[in-house]
């Protein structure tokens, strides 16, 4: 401390409390008492310069780090599960905040979510390298599945049966029984990362796609691969994103390359390119009514794609990459999930240049979102560390 400071505050003390002398006055100012603003009114406005508007309904705290990962039961409109970087899940409910189930054991981030087609199991994996199923009414543990020798980057179930497959960082593809406990089968081909696979909606063709820039088609019975899709004119960077169509028959990829592929699954053919992103493309899906898809970029758009003509049919800006998306309803609106946090909800038909809704309400980047079961509810998660429920009820 400034000696001199010191020894100026030590006097002070000692005259207790100091006064002005009137001859201190240089000049006084009158104030009128109604211009001075309200101590309230003034914290008011502060704090709503701050505190941005919330849309949501429903608030989940429960986890303490980053999420990652929402899925929403396809039977129970209220059931919800999140996963993240707390290295926790949870199963909650829509409306609920006094209910909570822990997915308990996990050694590393939940990565990924999926309830099975009945509702009725939940898996969980993390980049621990497990994945745990977990019984829905019961809320307790059915069985863990481990072998995969580095971290669960998905998990999805077979169509109509309690099948669970799950792709890794570690190049290959597992699927196990989860009635029985028990271990079926590995898919192994893969030079990296397994970043996104699925059943085929008939349940007969299994879709996995790569780091390497390769897709690769899969018979689940005998773990044969049957068609291998890389090089010209398909992608030239690592796989992000995959949607197979509602009838089976074609597979959609997205790339850190900034293209989208459409592939024939019997054949194994590109048959059409979809060339208008500029970044990497982040999120794919397919309508459930025509023959529509949309995809995600982090060069800002969505893209309304008409397959017919594989051209662009509308395409929508926003303020900052789009991460995840996801079709409403009956198919004419679609949700976005991007980095500024915000979500909003474009009108595929129409193709208006702003978003009919912006949900505010996340402090950060959106990283899925899921639809309840009644379409009422949209549940997003965030790096904020929060889960967020929307009405959505409007856009059915």
């Amino acid at each position: 401390m400034n000696r001199q400071h010191g020894q100026a505050e030590a006097e002070a003390e000692d005259l207790g409390d100091v006064f002005l002398d009137e001859s201190d006055i240089i000049q006084e100012i009158p104030i009128d008492e109604e211009d001075l603003p309200d101590a309230d009114d003034e914290q008011g406005s502060d704090a709503e310069d701050v505190d941005e508007a919330d849309d949501s309904m429903h608030i989940f705290t429960g986890h303490s780090g980053e999420l990652y990962t929402v899925a929403c039961s396809p039977t129970d409109a209220t059931l919800v599960a999140t996963g993240g970087g707390d290295d926790r899940g949870f199963m909650w409910r829509i409306g609920q905040g006094d209910w909570a189930f822990e997915l308990q054991g996990h050694k590393d981030s939940v990565s990924s979510l999926a309830f099975s087609g009945d509702g009725q199991l939940l898996a969980s994996g993390s980049f621990d390298g497990t994945v745990s199923v977990w019984d829905t009414s019961s809320q307790s543990l059915k069985c863990t599945f481990d072998g995969p020798g580095s971290g669960i980057e998905w998990v999805k179930w077979h169509p109509r049966g309690h099948l669970v497959l799950a792709g890794s960082e570690d190049c290959t593809v597992w699927m196990w029984n989860a009635d029985k406990g028990a271990y079926l089968n590995m898919f192994s081909g893969h030079a990296s990362s397994v970043t996104c696979g699925d059943f085929t909606p008939d349940g007969k063709t299994i879709c996995t796609g790569s780091d390497d820039a390769t897709l690769r088609i899969w018979n689940p019975k005998n773990s044969e691969n049957i068609h291998l899709v890389r090089g010209h004119p398909y992608h030239t960077d690592g796989l992000t994103c995959m949607a197979i169509s509602p009838d089976s028959t074609v597979v959609l990829t997205g790339s850190k390359d900034h293209n989208v592929h459409m592939v024939n699954i019997t054949s194994g053919k590109v048959v059409s390119s979809l060339i208008a992103h500029t970044d990497s493309v982040e999120c794919v899906a397919f309508s459930q009514s025509g023959p529509w898809a949309a995809t995600g970029s982090l060069d800002q758009k969505l893209i309304v794609w008409d397959l017919q003509h594989a051209s662009p049919r509308n395409s929508f800006l926003h303020e900052d990459g789009v991460i995840c998306l996801s079709w409403l309803g009956t198919s004419r609106y679609i949700a976005t999930g991007c980095v500024d946090g915000k979500i909003r909800v474009w009108d595929s038909l129409s193709g208006e240049e702003t978003a009919v809704r912006t949900f505010s309400g996340h402090s950060d980047a959106i990283q899925s979102l899921s639809v309840s079961a009644n379409c009422d509810f949209l549940v997003s998660v965030s790096l904020d560390g929060t889960a967020r429920v929307f009405e959505i009820d409007e856009f059915k």
